[in-house]
């Protein structure tokens, strides 16, 4: 169900509460122990990898987060923003974040640029409540903000879009791993981070995305 107009102002912080308090798919930690290993009652040839950090079994595309002291699965970065690690269970609110905090930059520059454009106009003694010097001050101090956050926020969308229709993240990108898992559409890609199927819960902080019956833990043989 997509949320009213009055709640589309606090759409921002429910996007970057989600995507700080959401688990971005941590790896128990201390879970490499012989007992859990034979536990899993693994076929010959399979094989377990142990984080020498976090003890914990790593799972396939997880990696150890210095910052968070834990193994992420499909970890793309450990982001200082929401103070979390982008990662398989929270990307879908990162990337709504960046969206609309860069529409929201949009909307204020254009917003700035009217305003001035107006009080070129008109009597600037009567656009604002400031004298002409400050509201050109101000105005130019906004369009500044503006034009910084609707760079840097627009930048980082572009890369996670990027990243999840490669289906490659950040950190594997970087290190340039070799590719083990099956390569999928750019569809199939965008539906496994957004849900299944399309709608337009996409596009709402309020929904939880459905990433199917996924194993939670992938090992390489």
């Amino acid at each position: 169900m997509a949320p009213s107009s009055t709640a589309w102002p606090s759409l921002p912080w429910r996007l970057i509460f989600r995507a700080m308090c959401t688990d971005p798919g941590a790896v128990p930690k201390g879970n490499a122990t012989k007992e859990y290993i034979e536990s899993l009652q693994l076929k010959p040839g399979q094989v377990v990898y142990k984080c020498p950090k976090c003890c914990s079994i790593k799972p396939d595309r997880a990696h150890h987060c210095s910052v968070c002291k834990r193994c992420i699965r499909k970890m793309d970065h450990h982001c200082p923003w929401v103070n979390n690690c982008v990662g398989e269970n929270n990307q879908k609110y990162f990337v709504l974040f960046t969206m609309y905090i860069s529409l929201i930059s949009l909307h204020a520059l254009v917003m700035v640029v009217f305003h001035f454009l107006y009080c070129f106009e008109d009597d600037w003694t009567k656009c604002s409540s400031f004298s002409p010097p400050a509201t050109v001050i101000l105005l130019i101090l906004l369009c500044f903000e503006g034009l910084l956050f609707l760079i840097f926020t627009s930048v980082m969308f572009g890369t996670q879009v990027h990243s999840i229709c490669t289906d490659e993240t950040g950190i594997e990108q970087l290190k340039k791993e070799e590719r083990r898992w099956a390569k999928k559409t750019k569809w199939m890609n965008m539906k496994a981070v957004f849900g299944h199927p399309f709608s337009i819960a996409w596009f709402s902080p309020f929904s939880t995305p459905d990433h199917g019956k996924a194993d939670p833990y992938q090992y390489v043989v």
